[in-house]
């Protein structure tokens, strides 16, 4: 989600930009589990390794960010910063409050359609754009284009890849933070956390892991939600750039 494509665009006149779909999502939807953090990593390390790249900065946004931050702690050798979007920190006392913030930023209609949608097992093309749309849309903090922005992502060609996700979240709630805080806390690389002020996952949920990060800066991107980059491009690209600038 967020299209990538245009936050690459940002960059990738004064960067190499590489992108990566993760095992069985997107343009890698075909390719078969197992869904784990652990082949996760060993994929992104085989992209770098076929590349020839011997450092490089690893970014992601949202559970990507998470992905990032996992990959940087596991092979810090290789690792020449931390590029951290949209992401939920150390723990989930973000997750009641951002609950609530779907709920609130839904219609009772758009609600009611989503518990119908959910209950379908086989949801036609239009059902499944207008399904993701109205998932997706709590995401914006632009209440009056929320649902054409959503509709951006929503329309792709591939399927969501619900039991990569499933397996994903299941194992996701056996980290162990306090282990991973500490192992941040001795990660020697520079770290740039941007967050949506609006995000309906708080900014917040990101404070632990900035103050346990050694070299960490904070951008929080007003007037934005969980894709920063297609409502303020601009303010994204600036944070962007100026930290890739400082970490050269």
């Amino acid at each position: 989600m967020g299209q990538p494509g245009v936050l690459a665009a940002l960059l990738d006149q004064d960067r190499r930009v590489i992108r990566w779909d993760q095992r069985g999502c997107g343009r890698s939807a075909g390719a078969d589990g197992p869904f784990s953090l652990s082949q996760s990593l060993a994929d992104l390390d085989a992209i770098r390794r076929h590349l020839g790249i011997g450092r490089w900065i690893v970014g992601g946004h949202s559970w990507g960010a998470s992905l990032a931050l996992r990959a940087v702690l596991s092979n810090p050798a290789v690792a020449a910063g931390l590029l951290y979007l949209s992401g939920t920190g150390l723990g989930r006392t973000w997750h009641a409050a951002y609950k609530a913030a779907l709920a609130e930023r839904s219609t009772p209609a758009q609600l009611a359609r989503c518990e119908v949608l959910d209950s379908m097992a086989n949801r036609t093309r239009d059902e499944e754009i207008e399904w993701r749309t109205l998932r997706w849309a709590p995401d914006f903090a632009d209440r009056s284009r929320a649902i054409e922005l959503a509709s951006i992502d929503a329309s792709a060609p591939w399927a969501v890849n619900l039991a990569c996700n499933a397996a994903i979240n299941a194992e996701c709630k056996t980290w162990d933070f306090d282990a991973i805080r500490t192992q941040c806390e001795s990660l020697d690389i520079p770290a740039l956390l941007v967050h949506g002020a609006q995000d309906p996952r708080a900014p917040y949920a990101i404070d632990h892991l900035a103050t346990a990060l050694p070299d960490a800066e904070v951008t929080v991107i007003d007037r934005a939600g969980h894709v920063p980059w297609l409502e303020r491009p601009g303010a994204v690209a600036a944070a962007l750039r100026a930290w890739l600038s400082a970490t050269s």
